[in-house]
C-alpha cells in the first residue's frame, strides 16, 4: 500500500512538471544589458499578462492531451484485456486489467513526452515574442 502511494506522488509530481510553462529566452542585446536581468524579467511577465488578458491561451490543451490520452489508452488495454481474459476464461477481469494498464500507459506517455510540453500555444508566444521586441529585446526562443 505504502509503494502504491508513493508512486500516485510520483505521477502526481511528474505531471505537474510537465505542466510548467515555457518561458522567452532573451538576446542579451544592448537593451538587455542596459536593464539588467530584473527589469527584463518583469518585462516578460508583464507581456504574458498582456496576452492573456487579451485572450491567449498559455497552454496549447495539455491537460486535454493527457485525458484523451490516457481515455485512448484505456479502451485499448480494455479490449485487449477481454480478448486475452477469454482467452483464459475470464474476460471480465482481463478488461479491468487491461483497462487500468492502458489507462496508466496512456497517462504517463502524455505526460512524459517532451515534444508535447516544449513549446507554449502559438498565438500566446507570437504575442509575447511582439510585446518584448516593443520593449527593445529580442526573443531567441522558447525553454
Amino acid at each position: 500500500m505504502k509503494s502504491a502511494r508513493l508512486l500516485a506522488m510520483g505521477l502526481l509530481i511528474s505531471g505537474l512538471v510537465a505542466c510548467a510553462s515555457t518561458r522567452p529566452v532573451l538576446y542579451p542585446n544592448a537593451h538587455y544589458l542596459s536593464v539588467g536581468k530584473n527589469v527584463a524579467e518583469r518585462d516578460i511577465e508583464d507581456c504574458r499578462q498582456l496576452a492573456r488578458a487579451a485572450g491567449a491561451r498559455e497552454s496549447g490543451g495539455r491537460s486535454g492531451n493527457v485525458a484523451s490520452s490516457t481515455v485512448i489508452g484505456g479502451g485499448a488495454g480494455a479490449a485487449s484485456g477481454a480478448v486475452g481474459g477469454a482467452i483464459t476464461g475470464s474476460p471480465g477481469t482481463g478488461a479491468m486489467v487491461g483497462a487500468a494498464s492502458g489507462a496508466t500507459y496512456g497517462f504517463l506517455r502524455s505526460i512524459l513526452s517532451p515534444a508535447r510540453s516544449s513549446q507554449p500555444n502559438p498565438a500566446f508566444a507570437n504575442f509575447v515574442n511582439r510585446c518584448l521586441q516593443e520593449k527593445g529585446y529580442e526573443v531567441t526562443g522558447w525553454q
